[in-house]
C-alpha cells in the first residue's frame, strides 16, 4: 500500500501543474435579487467594508498536495496517473482518511498569519466535493473526528477553526459542498459515476435523492445549528445542485435565529438565496452594481500544493485595488498543509501584504465604488459620505515607478496625502487632469493616496 501511495503521488506532484484550472472555475449567476431581511442588507453593508478575507481549503487532498476533490470525477478534462484506473485511483483517495493525521493543527497560527495579512473574513471548507468533512458529524463517518485524529482534543477541527477566527475580530463562513460524491445517496455504487452530477435519473430512484436531501439538511442543521457558535457566513459550493433543491429554504430561517443576518451564498444560483455573488478566478469587467466577491487562489490550486507557484504580494494588492475600485470584495485562498500549518513561503507574502494594507489600507476598508473608478492603472474609491477620495496607483510586476503619476477626474481640493508615507503632495490640476510629482527614493510598490474632493 506504502509503494501505490508514493507510486501515486510522485505521478500526480509530477503533474499537479497541468490541471485544466478552467474546467472547474464555476460561471456566476445571471443577474441578482436583493435581499429584503433587514438584518441581512445590515450585515451586508458590514461584510462590504471588510474588503479582504480569506478562503481556507484543507482536507484529504491535502495529503499529498493535490488539487482538492476534482481527482475523482470522471471527465475528460481530469488529469489522474496513467498507471492507476479510476476504480483504484478512487479507493486510494478515499484511504487518505486512514493516514490524514494534522498533528500540529494550530487554527491560532493561521489566525495570526491571516490577520496580519489584513485580512478581516474567513471561510473555511468543512466539507468540499469529495464528503469529507473537517467537523464531527453524526451523519457520515467519512469525517477528520474519526480517524488517525479521532482522539486529538481539537478534533472537532471547524470549531477550533471558527473559534481562533472569531477570537481575532473576524467574521466566520462556513464553506459546505452540497454535492457529496461520497455519499452513497448522491453517487450510487450501483451506478458508475460518468460526471459531477448524481448518477442515477432522480424521478427512478426518488428514494435515493430523499434520503440525499435529508442527509444534507442535517448536516446544514449541525453546522448553523449553534454548536459551532455565530456564524457570518453560510458559503455553498457545487452550484449543479440547488440550495432549494436540499432544504435551504427551510435550514436559513432557523440558521438566523442562531445568527442574524446570516449571509448566504448559494453561488452561481440567482434568486433569495445568493446574498453576493463570487466571480471566480477572475475581476468582472465592469462594476456589477450590487454586492460580489471575487474568489482567487493564491497559488495555482486553492488548497496546499507542494511547489506551489504563489502570486507575489505586488499582484495581489492590484487585484484588490481593482477589486474594491469595481465594489466588490476579494477572498484569496489559501490552505494549510497536511499537517496544520500555513507554510512560511506563503506567510512571508501574505505579510507583505498586510505591511501595505497597515500603511495604505485606508483607500480600500470602509470604501465604497466612487462615480469615476479608474483611469489605466490608478483605481479610485471613495469614502462613504463622499467626501474623501481614493487612489491606488497598481504597480505592474516588473514596473518601476514613475516620477509622475497622472489621472483625470476625481480632482483633489487641496493637497494629497500618499499614505505609504504621511508626506503631502502639492498636486498641479489643470484642464481636468491630475498630475502628482512623486518623492525621490520610494520603493517599488503600489501607491495609495487621499484627499479631499
Amino acid at each position: 500500500m506504502k509503494k501505490i501511495f508514493l507510486s501515486l503521488l510522485s505521478s500526480l506532484l509530477s503533474c499537479g501543474a497541468l490541471f485544466a484550472q478552467n474546467s472547474f472555475v464555476h460561471p456566476s449567476s445571471d443577474g441578482y435579487l436583493w435581499p429584503e431581511d433587514p438584518a441581512v442588507l445590515e450585515k451586508l453593508d458590514a461584510w462590504q467594508d471588510l474588503k479582504f478575507g480569506v478562503l481556507i481549503h484543507w482536507g484529504l487532498y491535502s495529503v499529498p498536495g493535490i488539487v482538492e476533490s476534482w481527482n475523482l470525477c470522471n471527465e475528460d478534462w481530469v488529469v489522474r496517473p496513467e498507471d492507476t484506473t479510476y476504480e483504484g485511483y478512487k479507493r486510494w483517495y478515499w484511504g487518505l482518511a486512514d493516514v490524514f493525521n494534522p498533528v500540529r493543527f494550530d487554527p491560532a497560527q493561521w489566525a495570526d498569519v491571516f490577520g496580519e495579512a489584513g485580512m478581516k473574513y474567513m471561510i473555511f471548507t468543512t466539507k468540499h466535493h469529495d464528503g469529507f468533512c473537517l467537523f464531527d458529524s453524526e451523519y457520515t463517518d467519512f469525517t477528520i473526528a474519526k480517524g488517525p485524529f479521532s482522539k486529538n482534543p481539537k478534533k472537532d477541527v471547524a470549531r477550533f477553526v471558527f473559534e481562533a477566527f472569531r477570537k481575532e475580530g473576524f467574521m466566520v463562513g462556513a464553506y459546505y459542498s452540497k454535492p457529496d460524491w461520497h455519499c452513497p445517496y448522491f453517487w450510487s455504487p450501483y451506478y458508475a459515476t460518468p460526471n459531477r452530477h448524481i448518477n442515477y435519473k432522480k424521478d427512478a430512484h426518488l428514494d435515493w435523492w430523499e434520503n440525499y436531501v435529508g442527509f444534507t439538511k442535517n448536516q446544514l442543521e449541525e453546522l448553523t445549528g449553534g454548536r459551532y457558535g455565530k456564524l457570518d457566513i453560510l458559503w455553498l459550493d457545487g452550484g449543479w445542485i440547488r440550495g432549494e433543491d436540499v432544504g435551504l429554504a427551510e435550514i436559513l430561517p432557523k440558521a438566523r435565529e442562531v445568527s442574524p443576518g446570516l449571509l448566504s451564498v448559494d453561488r452561481t444560483i440567482r434568486g433569495p438565496y445568493e446574498n453576493y455573488q463570487t466571480p471566480e478566478q477572475r475581476i468582472p469587467a465592469r462594476p456589477l452594481g450590487h454586492p460580489w466577491e471575487t474568489c482567487m487562489s493564491l497559488g495555482n490550486d486553492w488548497g496546499w500544493t507542494p511547489d506551489n507557484h504563489y502570486k507575489s504580494a505586488r499582484r495581489v494588492i492590484d487585484v484588490l485595488a481593482e477589486v474594491v475600485a469595481k465594489g466588490g470584495n476579494m477572498v484569496l485562498g489559501v490552505g494549510p498543509t497536511a499537517e496544520g500549518l500555513i507554510e512560511e513561503k506563503a506567510a512571508v507574502i501574505l505579510r507583505e501584504i498586510g505591511s501595505w494594507l497597515d500603511r495604505c489600507g485606508e483607500a480600500l476598508y470602509g470604501t465604497r465604488q466612487a462615480e469615476v473608478y479608474h483611469d489605466g492603472n490608478v483605481w479610485f474609491t471613495s469614502s462613504k459620505d463622499g467626501k474623501t477620495g481614493y487612489a491606488v496607483y497598481a504597480l505592474q510586476e516588473a514596473e518601476t515607478l514613475p516620477e509622475t503619476i497622472e489621472w483625470t477626474g476625481n480632482l483633489p481640493k487641496g493637497k494629497v496625502t500618499l499614505l505609504n508615507t504621511g508626506k503631502k503632495i502639492r498636486p498641479k490640476v489643470k484642464g481636468g487632469k491630475v498630475t502628482l510629482a512623486l518623492p525621490k527614493n520610494l520603493p517599488d510598490e503600489p501607491l495609495a493616496f487621499r484627499f479631499d474632493l
